[in-house]
């Protein structure tokens, strides 16, 4: 992380928030004092809440103080809302002078919407939903025009809806020049039991946006680095209303952005897709182990598998039905064909996207299907799709290159419906064709899906 800013001159004033023993503070003082920087006087102000961690903080930062051109600010206060009382103006609070670098790994902890914190984030016009988020928005907030902005973070805020927000914060006052991703989830952070992977991003103040360096690594040995460069436009999509952040791994366009066959969107097709909408323990009181009079299946993710849906399933320690009354119709779907993608994928799993075709002959005669909320549901008007639109849906999502272009933004365990609301998809009457393909075929293997998806992209 230290290694990533530029050479600079001057003072420099650098942001520690979330200190801890000043690890990070550490490497960036080494950088200077071993000849890396040319910087004539550094300030740290370094922000640390636990108490137990102060003293080890002050005797990091006590070595580098020997020749009289380092002053460390230990600030033993709570950096959100000490960052606001500054940027506002507060009478009371000591005016934060804008900082020439920050280097963070901030804390990972969600933000309840009425908190001190959240209230406090708003009066400067910050909208996000977690510490780490908010720590990178105020350094982003109180760096001086061409500041250097250093964060190890997760990677969930290159994606969905609920970083939106902190996406447009960033995007509007700061440049990204360089991202370093962590392939693997389990290693490089594997105390920490973290179900994403995590990025080391570099923001620029005010800069003039230009190509971005991305790297990556397996883990923290950085002993497979690879380094490429890319235009912004591949960073960010130009007609992305939602902004996401894309993680491009290799210099080559894969087969998705390449192809001139898959341009549509769900809103072409005529299709939606919507989180399945039975929440379990709001419901439990309709739910039934097995199926029984006055009850409709339910199904989860465990009913789907590569060789088909299996419901119902003796055992399983989730439901397989919900009773159909009063309180749960409106949860409830006409009986059709579907596709479904799992929200959820194990950690390590082979592909992030797991789609299914629902097949309504798997339940017999029932009039009505409940989909559980870890289902991601593709509908017409909550109705079902024509059989072979569903399969070749199902078909389309499997396939390896999907599965690539996924990655680029989604880097943790979670596919939501606003992910798959804003991919590029092949017409509906080439979907359809690929249904009917799939339909002739029996059980599909990988090699097969991912070299019939050649064939439309030629």
């Amino acid at each position: 992380m230290a290694s990533l800013f530029p050479d600079g001159t001057d003072d420099c004033r650098l942001l520690d928030a979330g200190a801890g023993i000043g690890s990070l503070s550490a490497a960036f003082l080494d950088r200077w004092r071993s000849g890396g920087f040319c910087f004539s006087r550094v300030t740290v102000d370094a922000f640390e809440l636990d108490i137990a961690l102060i003293d080890h903080l002050a005797s990091t930062l006590d070595r580098y103080n020997h020749t009289g051109d380092f002053v460390a600010n230990i600030r033993q206060e709570d950096f959100i809302l000490a960052a606001v009382e500054s940027l506002e103006g507060s009478l009371f609070s000591p005016p934060i002078e804008r900082y020439s670098h920050a280097i963070l790994n901030p804390p990972y902890k969600k933000i309840n919407s009425d908190s001190a914190h959240r209230l406090a984030l708003r009066r400067v016009g910050i909208e996000t939903v977690n510490l780490y988020s908010a720590f990178v928005a105020l350094a982003v907030a109180q760096a001086a025009p061409g500041g250097q902005i250093v964060a190890i973070i997760p990677r969930s805020f290159c994606n969905g809806p609920y970083y939106r927000p902190f996406r447009d914060f960033i995007l509007e006052r700061a440049v990204v020049r360089h991202m370093h991703l962590f392939e693997s989830r389990s290693k490089a952070f594997k105390d920490d039991k973290v179900l994403q992977e995590n990025i080391i991003i570099r923001l620029e103040r005010d800069g003039q946006q230009g190509p971005v360096t991305v790297t990556t690594s397996t883990d923290d040995t950085f002993a497979d680095l690879v380094t490429h460069k890319h235009l912004f436009d591949r960073i960010v999509f130009p007609d992305d209303p939602e902004r996401f952040i894309h993680v491009p791994t290799s210099p080559e366009k894969n087969a998705i952005e390449l192809s001139e066959a898959i341009r549509c969107t769900l809103a072409d097709l005529g299709i939606k897709v919507s989180t399945g909408p039975v929440v379990d323990f709001r419901l439990k009181e309709h739910l039934r182990d097995m199926p029984g009079e006055g009850t409709v299946p339910l199904l989860y993710p465990g009913h789907f598998s590569s060789t088909g849906t299996t419901w119902p399933i003796e055992g399983m320690k989730k439901p397989n039905a919900i009773e159909r009354n009063a309180d749960t119709e409106k949860w409830l779907y006409p009986s059709g064909f579907y596709c479904v993608v799992r929200r959820f994928s194990s950690k390590e799993e082979k592909r992030r996207i797991v789609a299914s075709a629902v097949e309504p002959s798997t339940f017999g005669d029932v009039p009505v299907l409940g989909f559980e909320n870890h289902l991601n549901l593709f509908h017409e008007n909550k109705c079902g799709l024509p059989e072979a639109l569903a399969r070749g849906l199902a078909v389309f999502l499997n396939t390896t290159a999907v599965d690539e272009n996924f990655r680029r933004f989604n880097g943790h365990t979670q596919v939501n419906a606003t992910d798959l609301k804003l991919m590029k998809y092949p017409s509906r009457e080439t979907l359809i064709e690929l249904g009917e393909w799939a339909m002739q075929q029996g059980t599909l293997t990988q090699e097969q899906i991912d070299a019939k998806l050649g064939t439309l992209t030629e």
